[in-house]
Formats: structure tokens, sequence, C-alpha cells
């Protein structure tokens, strides 16, 4: 028996099965010096995000980006299954005895094939376990094979429900919010709405939105990666306007109850500061400041054409600066690390919503201008 090669192949796959059952299993966030998917995921995710720099439209650089939660989804997968059956084998190698039907030798290469066809439950016979030893373990590895596949095909369609469920609430804010959304685009939409319960009811459904978040991104951290379908909408973007929206009615607007928004904001930033941490986001304390005093003035403006009055003194200044002290070096650091745009306070340029945009659009108006011309001609003669 050969101790080194059996100590390694145990270890390899309590490693591995630990690490699966921390990430599948496991609904909550663990923190350890060595843990297999952290690796993973720090070992992949860099490489990709500077070779994305490299790209210089944006929109292209956005469907890369894209490929990587998705992709690196399937990779880890994969790397699961080749450290088990990598682990088999060395277990095999270092425990077992074989024979081979075409009496060839039986080398360290073909137990690696002989454990990918257990793995995988191909069962050719074409290598043989002999010793009790070689038979228990052919037995196990077998089973866990079939319990990988079982997990894999529970696993995915639970991620993938996650997903949809969080660009529900993404999608709808696109009419609320603009396409990128900003705070002062849906307070100038909604706030100015004689019903107050409407805005309410809104925040009430982002607090939802919030903790299921958490909850989702915590327990399968790979859904940090999975981009939003159009490249202006993302889901710490949408966190980000809500924690904006909440803060200026937390500060006060007239007209406007800060009950719920309170409650709004307490979670979202809940999801903000726990979210950094699961995607290693790092602290920059010379980042700019998103809003200067003179972008504070322009909010104040763009409210009050639309019916809405911000606070407007010292004191209020003041809260709202430390209620933006609470959450956005999370929100930067984690834009840093994903690669994804903080929207910004208030639009400054007027564009169409998504909703509002379409691929014949370009079309239609060349056609409409076309048909605009040639009755003008026919008028003039």
């Amino acid at each position: 028996m050969n101790t080194l090669a059996v100590t390694i192949g145990i270890v390899i796959i309590l490693t591995v099965l630990l690490d699966a059952f921390e990430t599948i299993v496991l609904p909550r966030r663990v923190q350890r010096a060595f843990r297999l998917t952290s690796l993973f995921y720090r070992g992949t995710w860099v490489p990709w995000m500077k070779a994305s720099k490299y790209i210089q439209s944006t929109s292209r650089r956005e469907n890369f980006l894209s490929y990587f939660g998705p992709l690196s989804l399937i990779l880890l997968l994969a790397v699961w299954a080749g450290s088990l059956i990598f682990g088999f084998t060395l277990l095999q190698y270092g425990a077992g005895e074989h024979v081979r039907l075409s009496d060839e030798n039986v080398s360290f290469g073909v137990l690696l094939y002989h454990s990918g066809e257990t793995f995988f439950t191909l069962g050719y016979g074409d290598v043989v376990p002999i010793s009790p030893v070689a038979r228990t373990i052919a037995v196990l590895e077998a089973g866990m094979g079939f319990a990988f596949l079982g997990v894999v095909i529970g696993y995915l369609p639970v991620v993938y429900s996650a997903f949809s469920d969080r660009e529900l609430e993404i999608s709808l804010l696109d009419s609320r919010a603009g396409s990128p959304p900003t705070a002062t685009e849906m307070l100038s939409r909604l706030g100015c709405c004689p019903d107050t319960t409407v805005l309410d009811g809104i925040f009430r459904d982002w607090e939802r939105w919030s903790a299921n978040l958490l909850a989702t991104h915590i327990s399968y951290p790979v859904l940090s990666f999975f981009r939003s379908q159009h490249s202006n909408q993302s889901w710490l973007g949408a966190l980000t306007v809500m924690l904006d929206v909440t803060s200026l009615v937390i500060v006060g607007i007239e007209g406007i109850r800060p009950e719920q928004a309170k409650l709004t904001f307490a979670m979202a930033r809940h999801a903000a500061v726990d979210l950094a941490q699961v995607v290693h986001a790092d602290y920059d304390a010379n980042v700019p400041s998103r809003l200067t005093m003179a972008g504070l003035e322009q909010i104040r403006t763009s409210l009050k054409a639309n019916g809405l009055r911000l606070r407007e003194d010292e004191a209020a200044d003041q809260k709202l600066a430390k209620l933006r002290s609470l959450y956005e070096p999370y929100i930067e650091g984690t834009s840093r690390r994903l690669l994804i745009a903080v929207p910004a306070w208030i639009r400054t340029e007027r564009k169409k919503d998504n909703w509002q945009s379409g691929p014949w659009d370009k079309l239609i108006q060349k056609k409409e201008s076309a048909d605009a011309a040639r009755l003008v001609m026919d008028d003039h003669f």
C-alpha cells in the first residue's frame, strides 16, 4: 500500500466534498483561509477582468463580462468532478489491485481512466478491481458520481430561478427610474404622485427585493457575477438607486413620509455591506465623491421643477452625507471588484428608457421622414 497516495487522495476528496457542501447546501457565508471555490473565483475572475479592459466597445465589454458567471459555474462543477476523479485515482493507486482484460500493465494513467469511467458510471469493464479494498472504492466512487449528477441537476435550476427573481424588479425599475436608473429620476416620476402609498408600496417591494438579494447571493455567490440582460442595468445599480432614493426621503422631502424609506434603507444597506464582503471588495479612501455640493443643488432644482421640495439647510446636508457614508464605500468597492458601473445621482443627458427604444425605431423614423418629404414634394408640385 502506498500510504502517501492514499493520504493525499483522502484529503482531496474530503476537501472537495466539504467545499461543494458549503457552496451548494450550506445557506450561509463561510470564511476560511483555504476554500476551493474562493480560490477558483479569485484565480479566474482577475485575468478575465483584466482581459476585458482591452475591449474598447462598452457593449462588447459587457457581453464579454456576462459570459463569466455562467461559464465559471460550469467550470467550477468540472473542477469538482475532476478533483474527485483524481482523488479516487490516488486511492486506487495506493490501496487497490486491478487487472486489465488485455493483460496489459495497469499504470497510473489507466487507473485515472478507470476512475473517470467509474465516476460517470460508464462501466466498460476493461479494467477490473480484484481486491476487496479496490472494489469498495469503486462502489463508493460510482455512488458519489451518481450523487454528483443529481446535485448538478438540482443546483443549476435553483441558481437560474434566483437570477430570474432578481431581474424581475430590475426590469420594473426601467419605467420608474430611467435607463440607467437614477434617484432623482425616480422621485421626479413617482414622488409627486397624489397617493403617497404608491411610493411606500414600491419601497416595500424593494425592501423585500434587497432581503432576497442578500439571501440568494450569500447562498449562491456566483450570482454576483451574473450580469443583467441590458448593459445599462445591474443588480448593484438597482441597489444603489434604492439607497440613494431612500436617503433623500429620510433627509426630508415635503409631502413624503420617511417611515417605509427607513426600513428599505436599512435592508438595502445590509445587503450592500454583506455582498461587498462576499465578492472580496477592497476599500479605497481616495475614490471621488459621487455627489458634490453643486450636484446636490442640481438635484434640489430638478426635484423642485417636478413639484418636490428637498430640505435645504446645513443639518440636512450633514445628514445626507452621514447616510451616504454608510453605504457608498461598499458600493464603490463592489463596483470596482465586479466592473459594474455605479449610477449617478441625476441624469446628465436625456436618453430613452429601454422600453421606449427598439431595433426598428431608426428604420421607422427614416421611413416617416421619407414619407413626409414625399408629401412636401407632392404639395409643391
